[in-house]
């Protein structure tokens, strides 16, 4: 497959476990997910990753929410590493917009990825913010578009056809939630899609012939009920 596939997480045996297993082609992180590992020190916990990835990609998320400190704070990230995107959401709490800052950061060399985007019109505005003489990356909540009924492919693929001018531009699908995303990731022509680990592991299920998953499942309803003492 084309596409790179990027850990999502901050657990960072995980990571370097999968970096060993060559699995990962880089890692993406934000506040929710360090916060779920029970971080307290962003700049340590960040650093260790940026290490782990020996110059692949890492996107760090900022922790800020007024135009003063989001400019502060991805300043200080990005300069923890050449291989850092600094994650800027694309609105602030309040709905406000930052595309003038991921404009004004990105046009200082700042690697973007920008982040939370669930519309066409906002991964419009992303891309035309961010500076072609700069890598950038546009986050596309697959999952959580999927989540409210709609499908997320037609604003992947949008974005994807409108980054074609823009060649350090690159598309993910973000908020994977099953294999078969990854199928539709690359279908869309996605550039990254990342993957948290709980479908990571599910990977060697890809292409798997359906009757021996059919096997494996009965196989395993009969052993828990056998090992349960369970009995009609």
């Amino acid at each position: 497959m084309n596409i790179r596939i990027f850990y999502d997480g901050a657990n960072l045996e995980q990571i370097r476990n999968l970096l060993s297993e060559g699995r990962i082609q880089g890692v993406t992180t934000n506040p929710s997910l360090m916060r779920k590992e029970g971080v307290r020190d962003y700049k340590s916990s960040a650093r260790e990753i940026i290490t782990a990835c020996r110059g692949l990609p890492v996107s760090l998320e900022i922790c800020a929410d007024n135009k003063e400190e989001i400019v502060r704070q991805a300043r200080i990230i990005a300069g923890w590493g050449e291989s850092v995107y600094v994650k800027i959401p694309i609105i602030r709490t309040d709905g406000s917009d930052n595309t003038d800052i991921i404009h004004n950061l990105s046009a200082e060399g700042i690697r973007i990825n920008v982040t939370a985007i669930m519309t066409s019109d906002q991964a419009n505005s992303a891309i035309a913010a961010v500076s072609p003489a700069t890598p950038s990356i546009i986050s596309v909540f697959a999952g959580r578009i999927a989540d409210t009924g709609r499908d997320p492919v037609p604003t992947l693929r949008q974005a994807v056809a409108w980054t074609g001018e823009k060649a350090p531009v690159q598309v993910l699908w973000a908020s994977t939630r099953e294999i078969f995303n990854i199928i539709q990731a690359e279908t869309a022509g996605c550039h990254i899609i990342t993957v948290p680990p709980d479908v990571l592991k599910k990977i060697p299920l890809l292409g798997k012939d359906l009757n021996e998953v059919t096997r494996d499942t009965v196989q395993t309803f009969y052993r828990d009920a056998q090992e349960s003492g369970l009995s009609c």
